[in-house]
């Protein structure tokens, strides 16, 4: 799962601005949601009508087949109401194998649980009809509740999936953007020769010498989520870069000597200027058009990848 070069561009955007970036990865979920539903609606029609004359049930036969090539693992436990990180949490795995038998279990249980369900409510019915192409198909209670249940289980793991592939994508970005909104020489921020070991968290920067490497981490969290802060210090981080962090979260960053930077604070980008000076770091102050300063930024970054 990936997100376009110009959605990382508009996050970056709005939490340098201070924004609320949060409406862009919505979006995104709305989008792919929106998307998965219809060509899943299509399929359920579709095994419908191939099955309209069988009594067993269609809906394990057609969208929980192993068999079937145009059904990855992953498809078949989203259809079951598993999500690939419930099976890793679960077993411990996520191995072919693992997937379809922990996917088959699992709608088995399911499929139980909703017929009891229905046989012990007699006071409420659904019928989902879905139409396409002129061709409608009705579902029973049953069908219409496993398919809303997978549907929910899709929309949880695309908005699972997309906010961390969000963070992934976005936090080295915003950290050149911000070194090159202050005019940090390249040699102390471009550090490719870091060895894999020391990469234990997103970001470095180098003062004078090469032994002053200070590690950054970057959370894109809430304010009042603990993880802000806490990632920051279990990762030895010397700078945390967050979009929000509480009262209490800059008291404790601070007395643990961590330096840090709230975004979303008025001019919050602006304490990376005076992280970078404590840390003697070569860096220039910004004054003038920000968005113009950044359609530049971005325009020399990417056009070196």
């Amino acid at each position: 799962m990936t997100i376009t070069d110009a959605v990382v561009q508009k996050i970056i955007r709005k939490l340098v601005h201070g924004d609320d970036y949060r409406i862009e990865v919505t979006t995104l979920i709305n989008a792919e949601f929106l998307d998965y539903a219809i060509s899943f609606f299509k399929q359920v029609v579709d095994a419908k009508l191939k099955n309209q004359a069988i009594t067993v049930d269609w809906y394990k036969k057609e969208l929980l087949n192993p068999n079937n090539p145009n059904l990855s693992p992953n498809d078949i436990a989203i259809n079951s109401g598993l999500n690939h990180k419930t099976i890793v949490n679960m077993y411990n795995s996520a191995t072919r194998t693992v997937v379809l038998d922990a996917a088959n279990k699992h709608y088995e249980l399911l499929y139980q649980a909703i017929s009891s369900l229905v046989e012990n409510d007699h006071e409420i019915d659904i019928t989902l009809t879905i139409k396409f192409r002129g061709v409608s198909v009705d579902l029973n209670i049953n069908e219409s509740l496993i398919v809303i249940n997978t549907l929910a289980v899709k929309r949880a793991a695309l908005r699972g999936g997309l906010w961390s592939t969000t963070g992934k994508q976005v936090e080295k970005m915003l950290m050149i953007t911000l070194c090159q909104l202050f005019d940090v020489p390249a040699k102390h921020y471009n550090l490719e020769n870091i060895p894999i070991s020391a990469r234990e968290v997103d970001f470095y920067l180098m003062g004078e010498t090469p032994q002053q490497l200070y590690g950054c981490e970057v959370k894109l969290m809430g304010r009042g989520n603990p993880e802000s802060a806490d990632g920051g210090i279990a990762r030895g981080a010397h700078i945390l870069i967050a979009d929000k962090l509480s009262d209490l979260n800059k008291r404790e960053l601070t007395g643990l000597g961590i330096e840090w930077v709230e975004l979303r604070a008025v001019d919050g980008y602006k304490r990376f200027l005076t992280v970078l000076q404590k840390l003697n770091i070569p860096a220039e102050d910004f004054s003038g058009d920000l968005e113009a300063r950044l359609d530049r930024i971005f325009k020399n970054i990417y056009s070196k990848e």
